[in-house]
């Protein structure tokens, strides 16, 4: 009888630490999420007021021995051409969609069905520009589904003019390049609200590779990308954030 109550006894001990235990995990796990969701959501709020001093992608770069060169313009400081040379050359429904553009994912999924060597992106500018702001560049599925929620943070807090603006302002445009404005100085040695259309879409033209295609001097497939990115720019005619 002993031995059957000891047993007992130490099954029910041993059931409740498995229990203390599981309740402990479940409390650490909790005050991990509530501490990622507000964290996340606090500095995307700031964000929509504050310039992100810098993006993961330039300390990477940075540390592969590349200089930060970038100088922030608000969106009515830069040409128009910008904006409607990124709505012409990578998400012309930016305006109406909610971050996600699931008619592009699709093209882009058939297309890299039949052609494996020219991968075309599906990612909306909301998309990349969460990409940009708050994570690492290389693919994979944690990044992925922390690109989804980023982007609908920046959705329902930025708004679509913001997220432009930041775009606009971080994406890396060459090797140690960053941003429109710099990209402008760089390049065609004037300030980025003076870009012709043509030179707005050259700029633009280099994003998905920036440090292998060349703004000046452009190979002729980039060159007729750009051209194509101008019959575009004059079909949506005018920016409406």
């Amino acid at each position: 009888m002993r031995d059957k109550k000891s047993k007992k006894d130490k099954s029910t001990g041993w059931k409740s630490k498995s229990k203390s235990f599981l309740k402990k995990i479940l409390k650490i796990v909790k005050y991990l999420a509530l501490l990622f969701f507000s964290s996340t959501i606090l500095v995307t709020l700031v964000y929509k007021w504050v310039n992100p001093p810098f993006t993961p992608l330039m300390l990477i770069r940075k540390a592969e021995g590349y200089a930060i060169n970038k100088q922030w313009k608000n969106l009515s400081q830069m040409s128009q051409n910008l904006p409607l040379a990124v709505l012409a050359a990578e998400d012309p429904n930016f305006p109406t969609h909610h971050g996600f553009d699931f008619g592009a994912l699709k093209k882009a999924y058939e297309h890299n069905q039949k052609d494996e060597k020219r991968v075309r992106g599906g990612s909306t500018i909301s998309q990349q520009t969460a990409k940009n702001v708050f994570l690492w560049p290389h693919r994979d599925y944690i990044r992925k589904a922390l690109e989804t929620y980023f982007t609908v943070l920046i959705e329902l807090i930025w708004g679509k003019e913001r997220i432009m603006e930041v775009y606009l302002n971080i994406v890396e445009t060459g090797p140690g390049i960053y941003g429109c404005e710099e990209a402008s100085k760089y390049y065609f040695k004037k300030p980025s609200i003076k870009l012709s259309q043509q030179e707005a879409a050259a700029i633009i033209c280099v994003l998905p590779s920036p440090r292998k295609y060349k703004v000046l001097n452009p190979s002729p497939r980039l060159m007729k990308h750009r051209n194509a990115v101008v019959q575009g720019m004059n079909f949506i005619g005018k920016v409406d954030l």
